[in-house]
């Protein structure tokens, strides 16, 4: 039976997510790759247990985790099932309903049909009675919004689940989302972009709209899908996710290009005390706006550096500037 660490909220940061009484814990773990129903499951296991037992309280899935679509989920309630779920009161569970999950024309998008009937599944996979934050994980521009927006609002009513959230939507439609759900009265407590030193959309005008609307924010691929890891310095390892056929990283970004920007900020994380991933995180942490940062693991290791990399979270602005010209 498993049992947690006494230790485990000693050292790690929570940070209060944008005008809401939860917090997140800094580094957040993610169950996109590595907990499908291809992996290896009893890796999954320890990398869940190691995680909580640093502190890590907030778990986020989403319907079509895998492959298969799903299997996330359902691992991740055999995991809850054989030791885990006796600590459910001290986590946060987050899933998300956006994209393709079953056939026909109610398997994908944002209509109230398909999020309402997502949520359920994921429940059953999981064997939750609840889930503590529902996203819609894409902006459907066929779908109003207000009816988008409002399968939240009922989901949250019903106590399918606690708060509700966006992922990926533009600063626009993020402004319009976070009105309506206001005016239902459940506030939308959190947006979940793609951020990352090679990937910086949300400078522009999202992250100025999540703070005005009071919402959290939470990055996904801050490690730019492994790119920003020491990983790909010598080549492409036939472990790696860009050596996958069908990897979430395409190998033509593994380029002369961004070897050599990667190298260069590796040499800038090893002259701050730290390896690439750990300063990749820091760096997204930087922003005020960023409430966490979701991790994608495929070892154990992979989460202890991640952790370990938050006692080391201030830039100089000889950094953060030598960082931009590398990047330019």
């Amino acid at each position: 039976m498993y049992l947690a660490n006494e230790n485990r909220y000693e050292s790690m940061i929570y940070n209060r997510c944008g005008k809401s009484g939860l917090k997140l814990p800094a580094v957040s773990l993610g169950l996109w790759h590595n907990w499908g129903g291809i992996d290896n499951y009893e890796n999954a296991k320890a990398m869940s247990q190691r995680a909580f037992d640093l502190g890590i309280t907030h778990f986020d899935l989403a319907n079509n985790y895998g492959p298969p679509a799903g299997s996330a989920e359902s691992n991740f309630g055999k995991i809850l099932s054989e030791g885990m779920g006796a600590y459910r009161d001290e986590m946060i569970i987050s899933s998300k309903a956006g994209y393709d999950m079953w056939p026909g024309p109610y398997g994908e998008w944002g209509s109230r049909k398909y999020m309402i009937a997502s949520c359920d599944q994921s429940l059953k996979r999981m064997g939750l009675d609840y889930i503590d934050v529902f996203y819609s994980h894409r902006f459907d521009p066929e779908t109003p919004l207000e009816e988008t927006m409002g399968a939240l609002d009922t989901i949250v009513r019903s106590g399918r689940a606690l708060y509700a959230g966006i992922s990926s939507y533009d600063a626009e439609n993020t402004k319009k989302a976070a009105a309506i759900l206001k005016d239902l009265g459940t506030p939308c407590l959190i947006h979940q972009p793609s951020y990352s030193m090679f990937d910086r959309w949300v400078e522009d005008d999202l992250l100025n709209a999540v703070k005005e609307e009071g919402m959290g924010c939470i990055s996904f691929s801050s490690l730019a899908q492994g790119l920003l890891t020491d990983k790909y310095l010598n080549g492409i390892p036939a472990d790696s996710r860009a050596a996958k056929s069908a990897g979430a990283l395409d190998a033509s970004l593994v380029n002369e290009v961004n070897v050599a920007k990667i190298k260069a900020l590796n040499d800038l994380a090893q002259s701050r005390g730290q390896n690439l991933s750990q300063m990749a995180i820091a760096w997204v942490l930087r922003q005020p706006a960023m409430t966490s940062v979701i991790l994608g693991a495929s070892k154990v290791k992979h989460i202890e550096d991640a952790v370990a990399g938050l006692n080391n979270l201030n830039f100089t602005n000889e950094e953060l500037d030598a960082i931009d010209l590398i990047l330019k």
